[in-house]
């Protein structure tokens, strides 16, 4: 069976000046390019919002950026704007050596429901076709690095082994947001879920 790795949202508005910066989240740009440069299957994804999505404060008048409403499918972290279809922010960051991907799954592109999984869109049952895509081509292990850590990394990763995935994280090569503790919560799900988390930071 074969590998694959999948590169989560590194995009610019998630990077250094953009709308929803995690800091550090341009660092690892040279690490994920040597990966892809080693790895024979490379999947992206693509945070893909339409204007005025549900999961931006903005379109919940009186509502701060960064806290929590009561969805449909659940609790919504508000975020703000970020990632709009066709906007400089959506775009890749132009360090990344992208060229390479077989396959771009676009996600949280339905206007009513946040998508953090490159599996399943915020209510854990919207698929996003990526397992299908996958287990068709006999990839049964996956390699995930990207932005951020916290989210849209450690809901694909605990999606990937729920789905029966061998799941490993590179850590090195991701960043966290930490939005109240959310990086040692995360990181204590994925390793009890039974995703190997791997640091190969030197030193």
């Amino acid at each position: 069976m074969a590998e694959a790795l999948v590169v989560i949202d590194l995009q610019n508005d998630f990077c250094p000046g953009g709308a929803l910066a995690v800091a550090g989240g341009d660092e690892i740009v040279p690490l994920v390019n040597d990966m892809i440069r080693r790895t024979d299957h490379v999947v992206l994804t693509q945070d893909w919002h339409p204007a005025g999505h549900s999961s931006f404060a903005s379109s919940h008048p009186g509502s701060q950026a960064y806290s929590t409403i009561e969805m449909p499918y659940g609790p919504q972290t508000l975020w703000p704007d970020h990632c709009i279809q066709g906007s400089l922010g959506s775009d890749f960051h132009s360090g990344l050596a992208w060229t390479k991907a077989e396959l771009v799954i676009r996600k949280g592109f339905r206007p009513a429901i946040d998508s953090y999984s490159a599996f399943f869109e915020n209510d854990h049952a919207t698929p996003t076709g990526l397992a299908g895509y996958l287990r068709e081509r006999g990839i049964d292990t996956l390699t995930l690095v990207g932005l951020a850590t916290d989210f849209c990394v450690a809901f694909s990763a605990l999606d990937a082994v729920k789905l029966g995935f061998r799941t490993t994280v590179r850590l090195d090569a991701c960043r966290g947001i930490d939005l109240n503790g959310s990086l040692e919560t995360m990181l204590a799900k994925m390793r009890d879920a039974g995703v190997t988390l791997e640091d190969h930071t030197s030193g």
